[in-house]
């Protein structure tokens, strides 16, 4: 897990330092950057597992304790961190469901979280439990393309500094929302294609940023083939050419593959997880439940 998480860090702090030194070679007035060595954590689908379960797994308490270790890690040795959720903290079990979540959206708050995108489980209750939810976290929700009465719901995207860069991430939502909670939940509320959201986002994002993540709650999907579901990770990449890294959500693999186009179904935690790569977009998603807080 950590080794391929290195090798996405090294893609990006080799291709920023040659286009800085190109663009220094026709203003040298301007100071050089060093490249940038940054680690993304990322969690996706926690539904409700806040505290430990009868067999001593999951819990957020040991998931900060992991974090801490790895951002002091990565401190320590000069590099910057970035948490991120691929969204659906809510339903799961009733510890959590009976109190709105509170617990998980709290405890995303004192494990530090920078963003979330927001999933198709966010809608499971009525709108006023959504609000109630929304005024507990103290970072972004996001996503670009849930729109309530023609004006976009939630923040489409948060740019973050780290080491002297700037980092866009964007959230994005499955579209089969709309067909998967109550009508009441959802009244007034579109659910546009995220591929197209994304397309219309990229250029204005990559005016502003030195690096663009996709924070979905979207699925994926090996080789694009998702039967009934609507489009996942897999088919955005394909058809938006231009972003870094793709944050997944929402069908609760880990992603590690085999082979190229071909996930690796038998994972075992302590394997080596190479993610998937489609169009130069990496693309990973840490299982569910916080059973893994994956590092890349």
């Amino acid at each position: 897990m950590r080794s391929a998480a290195v090798a996405i860090a090294r893609r990006w702090a080799g291709p920023a330092s040659l286009a800085l030194a190109a663009l220094l070679g026709s203003c040298a007035s301007l100071a050089p950057r060093a490249p940038l060595k940054l680690t993304i954590l990322h969690t996706n689908d926690h539904h409700g597992r806040f505290w430990t379960n009868a067999d001593g797994e999951y819990g957020m308490a040991a998931r900060k304790t992991l974090i801490d270790r790895i951002r002091a890690e990565v401190a320590a040795s000069g590099g910057q961190t970035l948490l991120l959720d691929g969204g659906d903290v809510n339903t799961g079990v009733p510890e959590s469901d009976l109190q709105d979540a509170e617990p998980d959206f709290k405890g995303m708050n004192l494990l530090g979280y920078d963003a979330s995108a927001v999933g198709n489980h966010e809608f499971d209750k009525p709108p006023a439990v959504l609000a109630k939810q929304r005024t507990w976290v103290n970072y972004p929700l996001l996503a670009a393309n849930i729109y309530k009465d023609g004006q976009r719901m939630f923040q489409p995207y948060a740019v973050f500094e780290r080491g002297g860069y700037k980092i866009a991430v964007m959230g994005l939502t499955t579209d089969d929302t709309q067909k998967m909670v109550l009508p009441a939940n959802i009244a007034g509320i579109e659910f546009r294609k995220p591929a197209d959201e994304a397309a219309k986002l990229l250029p204005e994002l990559r005016g502003q940023a030195d690096m663009v993540i996709a924070a979905t709650h979207m699925g994926h999907y090996p080789d694009g083939n998702r039967g009934v579901n609507a489009p996942g990770d897999v088919e955005m990449a394909r058809q938006v050419r231009g972003l870094d890294l793709i944050v997944g959500g929402h069908s609760q693999n880990p992603v590690c593959m085999a082979a190229e186009n071909q996930r690796n179904e038998a994972y075992v935690p302590g394997q080596a997880c190479a993610p998937d790569r489609q169009n130069g977009t990496w693309i990973v998603q840490a299982h569910e439940w916080g059973k893994y807080c994956w590092t890349c």
